[in-house]
Protein backbone atom coordinates (compact mmCIF):
# COMPACT_ATOMS: atom_id res chain seq x y z
CA UNK A 1 0.00 0.00 0.00
CA UNK A 2 2.61 2.76 0.81
CA UNK A 3 4.27 1.87 -2.82
CA UNK A 4 1.20 2.65 -4.38
CA UNK A 5 0.44 5.94 -2.49
CA UNK A 6 4.21 7.01 -3.58
CA UNK A 7 3.56 5.94 -6.79
CA UNK A 8 -0.09 7.99 -7.36
CA UNK A 9 1.64 10.94 -5.44
CA UNK A 10 4.67 11.20 -8.00
CA UNK A 11 2.53 10.86 -10.57
CA UNK A 12 0.17 13.14 -9.46
CA UNK A 13 3.32 15.54 -9.31
CA UNK A 14 4.42 15.07 -12.36
CA UNK A 15 0.88 15.45 -14.10
CA UNK A 16 0.66 19.23 -11.89
CA UNK A 17 4.45 20.29 -13.18
CA UNK A 18 2.91 19.20 -16.64
CA UNK A 19 -0.07 21.12 -16.24
CA UNK A 20 1.38 24.06 -14.40
CA UNK A 21 4.12 24.34 -17.47
CA UNK A 22 1.30 24.43 -20.17
CA UNK A 23 -1.77 26.52 -18.29
CA UNK A 24 -1.56 29.04 -20.50
CA UNK A 25 -2.75 28.06 -24.14
CA UNK A 26 -0.52 28.44 -26.61
CA UNK A 27 0.37 26.56 -29.56
CA UNK A 28 3.40 23.79 -29.06
CA UNK A 29 6.09 23.94 -30.85
CA UNK A 30 7.64 21.06 -32.47
CA UNK A 31 10.84 22.08 -30.50
CA UNK A 32 8.59 22.11 -27.11
CA UNK A 33 6.38 18.86 -27.80
CA UNK A 34 10.38 16.98 -28.48
CA UNK A 35 11.64 18.40 -24.91
CA UNK A 36 8.81 17.22 -23.13
CA UNK A 37 8.39 13.37 -25.25
CA UNK A 38 12.15 13.07 -24.38
CA UNK A 39 11.57 13.84 -20.43
CA UNK A 40 8.90 11.56 -20.47
CA UNK A 41 10.80 8.59 -22.18
CA UNK A 42 13.43 9.60 -19.88
CA UNK A 43 11.16 8.67 -16.95
CA UNK A 44 9.85 5.99 -17.67
CA UNK A 45 13.17 4.54 -18.32
CA UNK A 46 14.50 5.82 -15.02
CA UNK A 47 11.56 4.11 -13.58
CA UNK A 48 12.39 0.88 -15.02
CA UNK A 49 15.41 1.01 -13.96
CA UNK A 50 14.34 1.49 -10.83
CA UNK A 51 12.33 -1.45 -10.62
CA UNK A 52 15.64 -3.36 -11.35
CA UNK A 53 17.61 -2.12 -8.43
CA UNK A 54 14.99 -2.34 -6.00
CA UNK A 55 12.78 -5.35 -7.28
CA UNK A 56 14.04 -7.99 -10.01
CA UNK A 57 14.91 -7.97 -13.37
CA UNK A 58 11.63 -9.59 -14.03
CA UNK A 59 9.53 -6.70 -13.05
CA UNK A 60 11.95 -4.40 -14.81
CA UNK A 61 11.40 -5.97 -18.12
CA UNK A 62 7.53 -6.77 -17.78
CA UNK A 63 7.53 -2.89 -17.38
CA UNK A 64 9.69 -2.09 -20.22
CA UNK A 65 7.77 -4.93 -22.75
CA UNK A 66 4.77 -3.20 -21.00
CA UNK A 67 5.50 0.43 -21.69
CA UNK A 68 6.64 -0.21 -25.04
CA UNK A 69 3.54 -2.45 -26.49
CA UNK A 70 1.08 0.65 -24.68
CA UNK A 71 3.16 3.14 -26.14
CA UNK A 72 3.25 1.62 -30.10
CA UNK A 73 -1.05 0.95 -29.40
CA UNK A 74 -1.14 4.60 -28.35
CA UNK A 75 0.36 6.30 -31.26
CA UNK A 76 -2.15 4.57 -33.27
CA UNK A 77 -4.62 6.31 -30.82
CA UNK A 78 -3.59 9.65 -32.35
CA UNK A 79 -5.25 9.06 -35.58
CA UNK A 80 -8.28 9.01 -33.73
CA UNK A 81 -7.09 12.19 -31.81
CA UNK A 82 -6.21 14.11 -34.56
CA UNK A 83 -9.85 13.13 -36.53
CA UNK A 84 -11.78 14.16 -32.89
CA UNK A 85 -9.83 17.59 -32.90
CA UNK A 86 -10.81 18.26 -36.99
CA UNK A 87 -14.37 17.06 -36.13
CA UNK A 88 -14.99 19.43 -33.65
CA UNK A 89 -12.38 22.79 -34.81
CA UNK A 90 -10.67 22.97 -31.81
CA UNK A 91 -8.38 25.89 -32.36
CA UNK A 92 -4.46 25.22 -32.14
CA UNK A 93 -3.58 26.84 -28.97
CA UNK A 94 -6.35 24.92 -26.98
CA UNK A 95 -5.21 21.48 -28.31
CA UNK A 96 -3.09 20.94 -25.59
CA UNK A 97 -5.22 21.26 -22.77
CA UNK A 98 -8.03 19.58 -24.57
CA UNK A 99 -5.45 16.22 -24.72
CA UNK A 100 -4.31 17.16 -20.90
CA UNK A 101 -7.73 16.67 -19.39
CA UNK A 102 -8.54 14.25 -21.89
CA UNK A 103 -5.37 12.02 -21.02
CA UNK A 104 -6.32 12.48 -17.31
CA UNK A 105 -9.75 11.23 -17.84
CA UNK A 106 -8.58 8.35 -20.05
CA UNK A 107 -5.97 7.78 -16.97
CA UNK A 108 -8.79 7.22 -14.43
CA UNK A 109 -10.91 4.89 -16.46
CA UNK A 110 -8.06 3.09 -17.51
CA UNK A 111 -7.15 2.24 -13.95
CA UNK A 112 -10.98 1.25 -12.96
CA UNK A 113 -10.28 -1.25 -15.62
CA UNK A 114 -6.89 -2.57 -14.58
CA UNK A 115 -8.47 -3.64 -11.10
CA UNK A 116 -11.42 -5.03 -12.45
CA UNK A 117 -8.78 -7.13 -14.79
CA UNK A 118 -6.71 -7.81 -11.87
CA UNK A 119 -9.44 -8.56 -10.15
CA UNK A 120 -10.85 -11.22 -12.55
CA UNK A 121 -7.54 -12.60 -13.68
CA UNK A 122 -6.96 -13.70 -9.73
CA UNK A 123 -10.45 -15.37 -9.31
CA UNK A 124 -10.85 -17.06 -12.85
CA UNK A 125 -7.45 -18.50 -14.43
CA UNK A 126 -9.55 -19.42 -17.54
CA UNK A 127 -10.25 -15.41 -18.38
CA UNK A 128 -6.98 -16.22 -20.32
CA UNK A 129 -8.15 -18.03 -23.28
CA UNK A 130 -10.54 -15.40 -23.67
CA UNK A 131 -7.95 -12.19 -23.30
CA UNK A 132 -6.13 -14.29 -25.76
CA UNK A 133 -8.75 -15.21 -28.30
CA UNK A 134 -10.17 -11.52 -28.49
CA UNK A 135 -6.42 -10.07 -28.72
CA UNK A 136 -6.30 -12.67 -32.04
CA UNK A 137 -9.38 -11.80 -33.29
CA UNK A 138 -8.38 -8.47 -32.86
CA UNK A 139 -5.11 -8.59 -34.60
CA UNK A 140 -6.73 -10.40 -37.32
CA UNK A 141 -9.03 -7.54 -37.27
CA UNK A 142 -6.53 -5.19 -37.49
CA UNK A 143 -4.99 -6.47 -40.87
CA UNK A 144 -8.21 -7.14 -42.54
CA UNK A 145 -8.52 -3.15 -42.20
CA UNK A 146 -5.37 -2.35 -43.69
CA UNK A 147 -5.63 -4.39 -46.55
CA UNK A 148 -8.69 -3.21 -47.27
CA UNK A 149 -7.08 0.40 -47.13
CA UNK A 150 -9.92 2.25 -45.29
CA UNK A 151 -9.33 5.59 -44.49
CA UNK A 152 -11.32 6.95 -41.61
CA UNK A 153 -12.01 10.37 -42.24
CA UNK A 154 -14.85 10.72 -39.99
CA UNK A 155 -15.97 9.89 -36.54
CA UNK A 156 -19.10 9.34 -34.82
CA UNK A 157 -19.88 10.43 -31.34
CA UNK A 158 -20.64 7.80 -28.88
CA UNK A 159 -23.88 7.41 -26.56
CA UNK A 160 -22.77 8.77 -23.58
CA UNK A 161 -21.13 11.55 -25.20
CA UNK A 162 -24.60 12.40 -27.07
CA UNK A 163 -26.83 11.40 -23.52
CA UNK A 164 -24.33 14.50 -21.99
CA UNK A 165 -24.67 16.85 -24.82
CA UNK A 166 -28.54 16.31 -25.04
CA UNK A 167 -29.03 16.68 -20.75
CA UNK A 168 -26.83 19.95 -20.62
CA UNK A 169 -26.79 21.50 -23.86
CA UNK A 170 -23.79 22.57 -25.74
CA UNK A 171 -22.75 26.41 -26.98
CA UNK A 172 -22.32 27.05 -30.31
CA UNK A 173 -18.81 28.26 -29.92
CA UNK A 174 -15.84 27.90 -27.78
CA UNK A 175 -15.01 30.73 -24.88
CA UNK A 176 -11.55 30.10 -24.25
CA UNK A 177 -10.52 27.55 -21.39
CA UNK A 178 -13.82 27.63 -19.99
CA UNK A 179 -15.94 24.48 -19.81
CA UNK A 180 -19.46 25.87 -18.77
CA UNK A 181 -20.69 29.16 -19.59
CA UNK A 182 -24.70 30.59 -18.48
CA UNK A 183 -27.00 30.94 -22.26
CA UNK A 184 -30.37 32.49 -20.98
CA UNK A 185 -30.12 31.97 -17.36
CA UNK A 186 -29.11 27.67 -18.15
CA UNK A 187 -25.58 26.57 -17.29
CA UNK A 188 -24.31 24.67 -20.68
CA UNK A 189 -21.19 22.53 -21.76
CA UNK A 190 -18.45 24.45 -24.27
CA UNK A 191 -17.29 22.45 -26.89
CA UNK A 192 -13.98 22.38 -25.25
CA UNK A 193 -15.26 20.19 -22.60
CA UNK A 194 -17.24 18.23 -25.09
CA UNK A 195 -14.05 17.72 -27.02
CA UNK A 196 -12.56 16.50 -23.79
CA UNK A 197 -14.96 14.23 -22.84
CA UNK A 198 -14.66 12.80 -26.46
CA UNK A 199 -11.08 12.10 -26.02
CA UNK A 200 -11.40 10.65 -22.72
CA UNK A 201 -14.53 8.20 -23.41
CA UNK A 202 -12.82 7.07 -26.51
CA UNK A 203 -9.98 5.72 -24.74
CA UNK A 204 -12.48 3.20 -23.48
CA UNK A 205 -12.26 1.59 -26.96
CA UNK A 206 -8.49 1.58 -27.03
CA UNK A 207 -8.49 -0.22 -23.34
CA UNK A 208 -10.16 -2.99 -24.85
CA UNK A 209 -7.88 -4.45 -26.74
CA UNK A 210 -4.42 -2.53 -24.57
CA UNK A 211 -5.65 -3.51 -20.97
CA UNK A 212 -5.71 -7.52 -22.02
CA UNK A 213 -2.24 -7.01 -24.33
CA UNK A 214 -0.51 -6.07 -21.18
CA UNK A 215 -2.20 -8.87 -18.92
CA UNK A 216 -0.43 -10.89 -21.04
CA UNK A 217 2.99 -9.60 -20.51
CA UNK A 218 2.52 -8.96 -17.20
CA UNK A 219 -0.60 -10.22 -14.02
CA UNK A 220 1.13 -7.42 -11.62
CA UNK A 221 -1.22 -4.62 -11.13
CA UNK A 222 1.69 -2.62 -10.47
CA UNK A 223 3.18 -3.03 -13.56
CA UNK A 224 0.36 -3.26 -15.69
CA UNK A 225 -0.93 0.89 -14.01
CA UNK A 226 2.65 2.29 -14.20
CA UNK A 227 3.48 1.04 -17.90
CA UNK A 228 -0.19 2.54 -18.87
CA UNK A 229 0.70 5.42 -16.87
CA UNK A 230 4.22 6.57 -18.28
CA UNK A 231 2.72 5.82 -21.94
CA UNK A 232 -0.43 8.15 -21.28
CA UNK A 233 1.29 10.51 -20.07
CA UNK A 234 3.76 11.38 -22.37
CA UNK A 235 0.75 11.05 -25.26
CA UNK A 236 -0.20 14.50 -25.33
CA UNK A 237 3.35 15.71 -26.72
CA UNK A 238 3.52 12.97 -28.91
CA UNK A 239 0.36 14.15 -30.72
CA UNK A 240 2.04 17.54 -31.39
CA UNK A 241 5.78 15.75 -32.15
CA UNK A 242 4.73 13.16 -34.82
CA UNK A 243 1.29 14.69 -35.83
CA UNK A 244 2.53 15.14 -39.49
CA UNK A 245 4.34 12.24 -39.72
CA UNK A 246 1.22 9.84 -38.39
CA UNK A 247 -0.01 9.56 -42.00
CA UNK A 248 3.58 8.13 -43.08
CA UNK A 249 3.05 4.77 -40.74
CA UNK A 250 1.37 2.94 -43.45
CA UNK A 251 2.42 0.40 -41.84
CA UNK A 252 2.05 0.71 -38.54
CA UNK A 253 -1.75 -1.67 -38.38
CA UNK A 254 0.42 -4.51 -39.94
CA UNK A 255 3.05 -3.90 -36.59
CA UNK A 256 0.18 -3.83 -34.14
CA UNK A 257 -1.58 -6.88 -35.22
CA UNK A 258 1.56 -8.88 -35.11
CA UNK A 259 2.27 -7.80 -31.73
CA UNK A 260 -1.55 -8.19 -30.76
CA UNK A 261 -1.57 -11.75 -32.08
CA UNK A 262 2.16 -12.78 -30.18
CA UNK A 263 0.53 -11.40 -27.06
CA UNK A 264 -2.55 -13.34 -28.07
CA UNK A 265 -0.54 -16.79 -28.17
CA UNK A 266 1.81 -16.25 -25.68
CA UNK A 267 -1.48 -15.41 -23.13
CA UNK A 268 -3.28 -18.97 -25.01
CA UNK A 269 -0.15 -21.13 -23.93
CA UNK A 270 0.41 -19.29 -20.11
CA UNK A 271 -3.42 -20.32 -19.98
CA UNK A 272 -2.67 -23.89 -21.33
CA UNK A 273 -0.04 -23.79 -18.84
CA UNK A 274 -2.18 -23.09 -15.70
CA UNK A 275 -4.50 -25.46 -16.74
CA UNK A 276 -1.58 -28.33 -16.01
CA UNK A 277 -0.83 -28.52 -20.34
CA UNK A 278 3.06 -29.25 -20.47
CA UNK A 279 3.39 -26.28 -23.22
CA UNK A 280 6.13 -23.77 -23.87
CA UNK A 281 6.35 -20.84 -22.44
CA UNK A 282 7.30 -17.37 -23.93
CA UNK A 283 9.71 -15.63 -21.78
CA UNK A 284 9.90 -11.63 -20.88
CA UNK A 285 13.09 -10.94 -23.24
CA UNK A 286 11.92 -12.78 -25.92
CA UNK A 287 8.53 -10.98 -25.61
CA UNK A 288 10.56 -7.70 -25.71
CA UNK A 289 13.09 -8.49 -28.49
CA UNK A 290 9.68 -9.16 -30.50
CA UNK A 291 7.94 -6.27 -29.72
CA UNK A 292 10.80 -3.99 -30.27
CA UNK A 293 12.01 -5.94 -33.66
CA UNK A 294 8.23 -5.09 -35.31
CA UNK A 295 8.25 -1.55 -34.33
CA UNK A 296 11.57 -0.64 -35.56
CA UNK A 297 10.62 -2.94 -38.95
CA UNK A 298 7.02 -1.70 -39.48
CA UNK A 299 9.17 1.95 -39.21
CA UNK A 300 11.45 1.57 -41.35
CA UNK A 301 8.84 -0.63 -44.54
CA UNK A 302 6.55 2.89 -43.71
CA UNK A 303 8.86 5.16 -44.27
CA UNK A 304 10.32 3.85 -47.43
CA UNK A 305 6.51 2.93 -48.63
CA UNK A 306 5.76 6.74 -47.95
CA UNK A 307 9.02 7.67 -49.74
CA UNK A 308 7.86 5.75 -53.18
CA UNK A 309 4.72 7.17 -52.88
CA UNK A 310 5.27 10.77 -52.59
CA UNK A 311 7.62 10.25 -55.25
CA UNK A 312 5.07 8.41 -57.33
CA UNK A 313 2.82 11.59 -56.82
CA UNK A 314 5.06 14.16 -57.69
CA UNK A 315 5.83 11.68 -60.58
CA UNK A 316 2.38 12.12 -61.66
CA UNK A 317 1.94 15.74 -61.26
CA UNK A 318 5.23 16.35 -63.03
CA UNK A 319 3.24 14.24 -65.99
CA UNK A 320 -0.15 16.21 -66.10
CA UNK A 321 1.98 19.61 -65.96
CA UNK A 322 3.49 18.45 -68.87
CA UNK A 323 0.29 17.38 -70.50
CA UNK A 324 -1.50 20.71 -69.66
CA UNK A 325 0.98 22.37 -71.08
CA UNK A 326 1.22 20.46 -74.31
CA UNK A 327 -2.17 20.96 -74.79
Amino acid sequence: MTLWVLTILGLTALIGIDFLIGRKPHDVSIKEAGIWTIVWIVLAALFGLGLLFFGNSQASGEFFAGFITEKSLSVDNLFVFVLIMAKFSVPSHLQQRVLLVGVLIALVLRAIFIAAGATIIASFSWVFYIFGAFLIYTAWKLIQEARADEDEDEWEENRLLKSVEKRFGVADKYHGTKLFIQVNGKRVLTPLMVVMLAIGTTDILFALDSIPAIFGLTQDPYIVFTANAFALMGLRQLYFLIGGLLKKLVHLSYGLSVILGFIGVKLVLHALHESGVHVPEISIPFSLAVICGVLVITTITSLIASKKQAQREAAEAGEAEKDSVEA
